[in-house]
């Protein structure tokens, strides 16, 4: 998992020396900057890698990491889960039930016309609400050139992307952000309503697309970009990423799914 923006970058070469792992990675670290190479060094300590990171050449950058092994995740789509009681978690009127991220940042979100839509550099929205294994349905308008996103459990963003009539991506509208490419793009044009049906159980992930099953019970192998924290064995919100251009959202309707 690549820094910035998430990436899933290839490290080509790696080495272990005296019980050190180390590697580096060439990428566009900051903004402003070219690509520059980023230095990592980490030790096993108590079951985690205890780690450092700088850009050759500037100590400046020094920073210290901790990367831990994912949990065990046994849950699997395996048509044994039955549905509870579904949670209108956007009440159609105003924000409640939903905080911004970072806390007291200014919210540049507004309820027009029924619909919630996030205003040019709004923040993301997470929900006060904490889930394990849904399904989700939303649905969205978005603006020409703009992007968004559903995050579930706070840690997997399926992504929301004007690019209708584009070949599929893992950056694309419906993928599972940098990691699970959809079998199609089923998107429409900028300025219509779109429908997300998304199913999420342990790391088995479905999403269907203005009723388009463009990925089926896939395996999410690792956090994407937006992720809040890495406890992935834990029960987490539902974030709708600002920070963008002008989006939509008029319907987020959340379904337990329990055995």
């Amino acid at each position: 998992m690549g820094a910035p923006v998430g990436l899933l970058d290839d490290i080509p070469k790696l080495s272990v020396s005296e019980g050190e792992l180390r590697f580096a990675l060439e990428a566009k670290f900051r903004k402003d900057h070219p690509a520059e190479k980023g230095l990592y060094w980490a030790r096993l300590e108590d079951g985690k890698l205890k780690g450092t990171f700088e850009i050759e050449g500037d100590p400046s950058t020094y920073l210290e990491w901790t990367g831990m092994r994912a949990p065990a995740m046994p849950e699997k789509d395996d048509g044994t889960w039955k549905r509870g009681d579904p949670v209108a978690l956007f009440n159609g009127r105003d924000l409640s039930g939903w905080q911004p991220v970072p806390p007291g940042h200014l919210v540049g979100w507004v309820v027009r016309d029924g619909a919630l839509t996030a205003l040019p550099g709004a923040p993301d929205l997470v929900s006060d609400k904490k889930f394990m294994n849904f399904v989700v349905d939303a649905e969205y308008r978005i603006e020409p050139h703009t992007n968004s996103g559903i995050v579930l459990r706070g840690r997997y963003e399926v992504q929301i992307l004007d690019d209708f009539g584009q070949p599929p991506d893992t950056h694309g509208n419906g993928a599972l952000y940098s990691r699970i490419l959809p079998t199609m793009n089923a998107s429409k044009p900028a300025g219509e309503w779109q429908s997300y049906d998304i199913r999420l159980v342990g790391r088995d992930v479905t999403v269907v697309l203005n009723d388009h099953k463009i990925i089926d019970r896939k395996h999410i192998d690792g956090l994407t970009a937006i992720a809040q924290n890495a406890d992935e064995g834990e029960p987490g919100p539902i974030i709708l990423q600002g920070d963008h251009k002008h989006v939509e959202i008029r319907k987020v309707v959340l379904t337990p799914l329990t055995h």
